[in-house]
């Protein structure tokens, strides 16, 4: 079986990570987690804690924020989840790249995913679908993510929204959702 890429995308608390560790439970018993978040406040401390209850030991994890194509390279599993997208180009605009070198970043993430080394299923929030962002970073963030996700989406064999709390595949094409009624 061919190494299968998988995009799930969706607001914040729509069910993505849970619909991702579901996914790579049935793709392979070596799993991996790339995490992008970086602890910053007690918040995000509480998420990162809840996320990795979640996995319950069951991979490893990886806590990579900027390298992200790199760290697909060089992980040895049959699936890697990476949670999330958005973070890691979070990350990347905080380091003050433009939007080239950023765009640079995702093609090498892309042409990492095209390698197929193993299983790979991306987390990210579709943030195209808000407000429009009033200031200079806010829009600079939301036209990033749009870029980097129709790349992403070219590279992916499945690609799923999280609304709702359930979940809508879109590509190969659509169907009914998974985890609701």
């Amino acid at each position: 079986m061919r190494n299968k890429i998988v995009l799930i995308g969706g607001g914040v608390r729509s069910g993505k990570s849970s619909l991702a560790l579901e996914l790579a439970q049935g793709l392979g018993e070596k799993r991996a987690f790339i995490a992008t978040a970086t602890r910053s406040d007690a918040e995000m401390d509480g998420r990162i804690d809840r996320h990795q209850q979640d996995r319950r030991g069951q991979y490893e994890t990886i806590e990579e924020p900027l390298a992200l194509g790199e760290a697909l390279l060089q992980v040895k599993a049959d699936v890697v989840v990476v949670d999330c997208v958005t973070h890691w180009l979070s990350n990347l605009l905080l380091q003050k790249l433009d939007r080239e070198a950023i765009l640079t970043r995702v093609q090498v993430v892309a042409d990492a995913l095209e390698q197929r080394r193993c299983h790979i299923v991306l987390v990210t929030n579709e943030v195209g679908m808000s407000v429009h962002p009033p200031t200079v970073l806010g829009r600079a963030f939301v036209e990033i993510c749009g870029f980097a996700h129709q790349r992403l989406a070219r590279a992916s064999d499945e690609i799923y929204l999280a609304v709702l709390g359930t979940h809508l595949r879109i590509k190969p094409a659509p169907g009914a959702p998974l985890g609701g009624s």
